[in-house]
This record gives C-alpha cells, structure tokens and sequence, in this order.
C-alpha cells in the first residue's frame, strides 16, 4: 500500500515527537513557527507525549475493573460505602460508558494538573491509580448517592466538559484518606475572648479538613478600648490576625492543600488603618500580615463622604453594642451614620474619605489587596432575610450568618449560622453547545446540592448548622472569554456585553427551577425561606415586569442556532407560582469564583474575566515553566483574545455588571491595569465599579506583577 504525502508528514511528526520530551514540546508554545504563527499543535503532541512517557510507565496496571475495585477497596483508597450503594454490573457499565468518550486533555498543562493534583496516586505519591476517566466516575457515584439516572448524567456533564465539580470534590469525592468537598467556609467573631479562641480553633479545624477560611472582624473592639470599664486594655484586631495566620499555616489537608485565611473589616472600625498597614511593603515585623488575606467592606456612606469632601467617622464597635443592643455588623452604617455622629455615647474618630481611599489605592498598588465588598449594594440585592456583612477567600460568597454564643469552657451555648461554600462551574462554551441547556444547568445543581449534603463538618457546629439549613449552594461560570473569541465576538463589546447578560439571565431561571424541582420531590424547603424574596415574589419582579432578550441580532442568532430557549415573561411568571407553591431547596445558587486547575483540566478560560495572556505562562513546582494557550484560539481568530490589561478594567467591570444582576451571591473580579497605571486609576475603577452595581472586588493586578512568568497567588479554596 503506497503512503501519501499526509501519511508521510504524520509518520516525520510522530519520528520527532519521540525525540522531544513533553516539557520541551509544551515549550514550542512560546516560539513562532517560520511563517510568525504560535504552533497550537505542538501543545498537543506535548499531552500525549505526556501520556507516552510518563503517565502510561507510572500507572498501575489491572486486569479488570473488578481487580481493581477490589485492590482499592481492600487498601483504603476507595470507599466501600460509596461503591456498595451500586450493583457491580452498573458501575461496569458506567465506566464503559465513561471510556467510550474517548476523553482527550487538549493541552498539556491539563493533563499534567490533572496528574498531579487531582488523580489518586498510591500511599507514596509515586504511582497513579486513576486515569481521568476513572475519577470523573466515582466523583458521580458520590454525589449521586445510589441514584443511576443521576450517576450517568453526572459522568456525561462532566467527561464532555460542561460541568466541572470544584476542586476539594474533585479531588476528594470517593477517595477513603480525604479532606471535606467544601471549597470555603465564613465564620463571624464577636468581642469576647471566648469567640476569639473557639474562632482559633475554627480555623485549625477547617484548614484541617477543607479549603479557605474567612473571619469577620467587625464586632472586634478596637485597640485601647476599655476592658471591664478599664479605659486602654484592648490590643484591637491585630493580635487577632497574627493568631490565625499562625493556625493557617500551621494546618493543612494532608499536605495536599495549603491552608488559606481571610479577614473582612468595616471601613469605619477605627482599626481600619492597622489593618492596612499590615499589607505595607514597609510594615514592621510586628504587625505584619504575609499570608493572610485582607477585605475591606464598604457601605454607600464612604464613597458619598468621599464625594462631597466631608470628614469620615470610625466607631468603636464596643460602643455601638452598648448604644443599640446588636454587635457593630448588625447596623446598617449608611443608615445610622449621622445618628452615631451624634450620639456623645459612642467614641469616635476623624479621617478623612479622600484619604481612606487613596490609602487604599496605595496598598493595593503595593500587594493587590485588600479586596473589597460593597455592603449596601450586596444587601439590597440579598434575596434572603438577614444582613451579610463579610465574603470569603475568593470574594463570591454572600450569605447571611448570625452568631454564636460560648460557654467559659468555649462550648456551645448558642449555635449561631456560619457558611460553607459548595461550588462547581459550568464551562460556558460546552454548556452553550449542550443538546439540553435546561438538563445541564439541572444536573450541576443536583451535583452541588449533593455536596452540601454530604458534608461532614461536625467539629465547628455553626458551619454544620447552617450548611443543614440553607443547602446553600454556588454555580459558577468560567470560559466566557474563550466562548467569545471562538464566536468572534470581542470580550467588552456591544455584542459581548449582551451575551453575558443572556446567559446568566438564562441559568439564573434554570437554577431556580432545578431547585424548587428538588424542593417539590422532597415535600421542604431551605430553613427561612417563607421569609425570601422567593416567597413573596419579589424576586421575579424584575423578569415578570419587564421583557429580557437580546440587544443585538448576533446574540439573538448564537442562542437560536444553539437550540437555547430564552425564558419569557411567562416562564417567569409561571415559575413565580411555582416557587410560591413548592419553595426552592436552596437558599443560595450562584456564585462565580475564580476558578484555576479546574479551568486548565476543563480546558477554559478562568472564570468570567478576560485571559490574562493570550499563552500564559506558570510556574509549576519541579517542572518550571509551563505554557497554556488560551482555549478555543487559533492562528485565525487572535484578534479577540486581547489580554486583561490591554481590555481595562471598566470593559471587565462591564461584563461583570450584566452578569451581577442574575446572581444572586457575588463574581470574583479582579481587574487588570496596564503598567502606567497609577492610584488614582485604581481609585476610579473601584468608585466606577460601585456605580455599576458591582458586589465585591477581588484581586488588583497591575501588569508589571505578570512580567515575570511566575504564578501570582491567588485563591486556594477556589481556584485550585
């Protein structure tokens, strides 16, 4: 039989693949080829010669499933309690089912996150027991709890790529030696010594068993406040940070995860420049803060001071307690302003707005924190009753939590709520090419909720709590920008602005339904929800009282020729009648986090916010530089995959605008600033991000911090 020409080629690339490692191919992604064009290609030899060379001689080989199955039984690396709620015909045929996807890493750097932060690997660390495949099984035996029809969706949502479980239940669902399937978790301390301590112990238990852990300090009495009536006893918040930052890096999920914590503060506690300060380059030793992160919650009042030039008044929380009865959280700052001005029994100090938030341009120039929450704008878009006052370690949960009350021996003598974040993302360009939009959004809120309810976090009873009472969830997005560039379509334009707004107006119907669906199997509802927006129709308002669809004839023909329904007022309507009859099972359903590893295994671009370089470059432990092009690019379409800091931050604020309005917790945004940027143009995109109606500011990037080629930290629970 003769050879073509193409034959030929294939058989000189095969020859000269063999003679490069996977490192050097991945490598190529950084040169032009001779006529000036990125050689896609060779990322693609890089993954499969990662395969040749390394992942198919460190696999442990069975004969068979069953061998297998019984050899990670009988060792403690399977759950038995998992596998046995199947028969062993069916989990046969999933597998089958599975493998005959003929699932294939599109680049290099998936295949190797994969490999080395997701797969099971033997006792030493040295062998894989897992192919992707593999894992992508018994994540949806786990979440679907004996449940077939639910185990094949889970497995099919997640193998084509449209559904992608966060990281903690990816890397741990089924596995006997694991951490929780939980990404984050937000816990409240009060001003007393009692829930400082248990605070403490929080933090070591959670680090322990899950992902990031974030605190609020609000309540905290500032330094030199009275201690018993004694006037200059308080050491303020700082002593307390040093504490949990001492307990994160002391515990971590069996080395597998390094343990993250956050602080959020009111921008009135009159700490508030302490608690900056110790983000300074320049800080001292002392009160120096390296490893913990720093949010800072803003109400309207700050920016309207700032506006009109007027002084801006901290209030010692101890004394706002003893005035109104509430800890300082529980009061509304814009609201109460000028009342606390002028109450003579709440201590009080000057600075001036102006200079607050040049203080805090400047530190986010410095170290890219803090990150920022907009108090008022969260609580009037808080579908649930109560007042949320801090987010997470990723700044993309809100919830409401309520606090607890300890005994002298830091037992329990009231229970409060505190939160955890069940998270997973759906890739916006598999999602758009689903036969059924509706059943993928379904099956991801199916697989959320499952996770909620497998939880096991018994050692902080306040997250136990509130996680039995809410069943709170948060759906995340990610591929927006890759999305647009395969539909040429540019990231911030007219056209891209409408999409967004399409799409998430789209799953925020569908996660309302899948949920009142599962509240309607199950005859209950998430505890409160006779008291939401849901109950009393107010939040379908907004799509019963006025028409969605899409501004531009382009989007107007993706979701046509997509086969993607656009709910109608009447959907709405109906599902309005619907929640009132049966409830809604989840008290939150969305929220978009940052997303990273999952993003490169799930071949995505991170989140909804535009690529940081076209090929990104990461540092990745012994290995070195890796190289990851951005997905769905080609040498034909590179005009739309114009980098974050090129696009700006208003384009970026933007998009998360459209997309803010059908969430109903928060995005993770982080905005990206050319290198001649200065503070002031920090300072004008977070005012314009409060104009638009943004929830929460994550990360500040300006671009001399990417020159480097190194990885800049970002959010452990979430995005890895």
């Amino acid at each position: 039989m003769s050879t073509t020409a193409a034959d030929r080629d294939l058989e000189a690339i095969i020859r000269e693949e063999t003679d490069l490692d996977y490192h050097a191919l991945n490598a190529m992604l950084n040169l032009y080829d001779k006529d000036g064009r990125i050689q896609f290609e060779r990322d693609k030899q890089a993954a499969r010669q990662f395969f040749l060379q390394h992942v198919n001689n460190n696999t442990v080989f069975f004969h068979d499933l069953e061998e297998k199955l019984n050899y990670l039984v009988e060792h403690h690396y399977y759950e038995k309690e998992v596998l046995d709620q199947y028969s062993f015909a069916f989990i046969s045929e999933l597998s089958k089912h599975a493998y005959s996807k003929k699932f294939r890493f599109q680049t290099f750097l998936g295949a190797f996150k994969f490999y080395t932060s997701y797969t099971l690997k033997t006792f030493d660390g040295k062998r894989y027991l897992e192919r992707f495949e593999d894992r992508v099984v018994m994540v949806s035996l786990f979440l679907a709890r004996g449940d077939e029809k639910l185990a094949r969706q889970l497995v099919d949502e997640i193998i084509s790529g449209r559904f992608q479980p966060a990281t903690p239940t990816f890397l741990n669902a089924g596995k006997k030696q694991r951490g929780e399937m939980v990404s984050c978790f937000l816990l409240r301390i009060e001003d007393n010594m009692e829930s400082i301590g248990r605070s403490v112990n929080s933090a070591l238990q959670l680090s322990k068993r899950g992902g990031g852990v974030a605190f609020c300090l609000t309540n905290i009495r500032e330094a030199g406040a009275p201690i018993k009536k004694i006037e200059n006893q308080s050491s303020g918040v700082i002593p307390v940070m040093k504490m949990l930052e001492d307990a994160f890096s002391y515990a971590n999920q069996l080395g597998a995860r390094q343990g993250a914590g956050a602080v959020y503060m009111n921008a009135h506690h009159p700490d508030i420049y302490s608690f900056l300060d110790t983000k300074r380059e320049n800080a001292d030793e002392k009160i120096r803060i390296k490893t913990l992160s720093l949010g800072v919650v803003i109400p309207d009042i700050t920016f309207h001071l700032a506006k009109k030039n007027e002084p801006m008044y901290l209030f010692s929380p101890y004394d706002v307690e003893k005035v109104y009865g509430v800890p300082f959280t529980e009061i509304s700052v814009t609201e109460k302003y000028y009342e606390m001005v002028d109450d003579a029994r709440i201590k009080k100090t000057k600075i001036n707005a102006r200079e607050f938030f040049q203080t805090l341009a400047e530190i986010q120039f410095e170290s890219g924190y803090p990150y920022i929450m907009y108090e008022d704008t969260v609580n009037r878009a808080n579908p649930i009753k109560g007042r949320i006052t801090m987010s997470n370690l990723c700044s993309e949960i809100l919830q409401v939590n309520s606090a607890s009350t300890y005994n002298e021996d830091l037992t329990y003598s009231h229970i409060g709520k505190d939160i955890s974040c069940n998270l997973g993302s759906l890739n916006i360009s598999a999602t758009m090419d689903s036969e059924d939009f509706g059943q993928t959004v379904e099956v991801a809120i199916r697989g959320l909720t499952a996770v909620s309810e497998t939880s096991n976090i018994a050692s902080v009873p306040s997250i136990e709590r509130g996680n039995s009472m809410s069943h709170a969830i948060g759906l995340g997005q990610m591929n927006l920008h890759g999305y647009l560039g395969r539909e040429r379509i540019h990231y911030g334009s007219e056209e891209g602005l409408d999409f967004t707004n399409m799409y998430f107006y789209t799953v925020a119907f569908h996660a309302v339904r899948a949920s009142m669906e599962i509240a309607k199997e199950r005859g209950r509802t998430f505890e409160g929800f006779e008291d939401s927006k849901y109950a009393s129709g107010e939040y379908f308002d907004k799509y019963t009282e006025q028409e969605w669809k899409p501004r531009t004839e382009r989007v107007a023909q993706i979701f046509e020729e997509a086969g993607v329904h656009i709910p109608t007022q009447d959907d709405w309507a109906k599902l309005r009648d619907e929640v009132a009859k049966h409830g809604i099972y989840n008290q939150n359903l969305q929220a978009v986090p940052p997303t990273g590893s999952i993003s490169y295994i799930n071949n995505s671009t991170s989140s909804i916010h535009p690529i940081a370089a076209p090929v990104e470059i990461r540092k990745e432990g012994k290995i070195g530089r890796v190289y990851y092009p951005a997905p769905h690019m080609t040498n034909d379409n590179l005009e739309y995959f114009q980098d974050a800091y090129e696009i700006g931050p208003e384009k970026i604020i933007d998009t998360y605008a459209e997309a803010t309005q059908h969430v109903d917790q928060g995005l993770s945004l982080t905005l990206f600033f050319k290198d001649t940027a200065t503070t002031r143009d920090v300072n004008k995109a977070q005012i314009y991000a409060w104009t638009k109606g943004i929830k929460t500011v994550y990360y500040s990037r300006i671009r001399q911090m990417a020159l480097t080629g190194t990885e800049v930290e970002g959010c452990v629970s979430c995005m890895l």
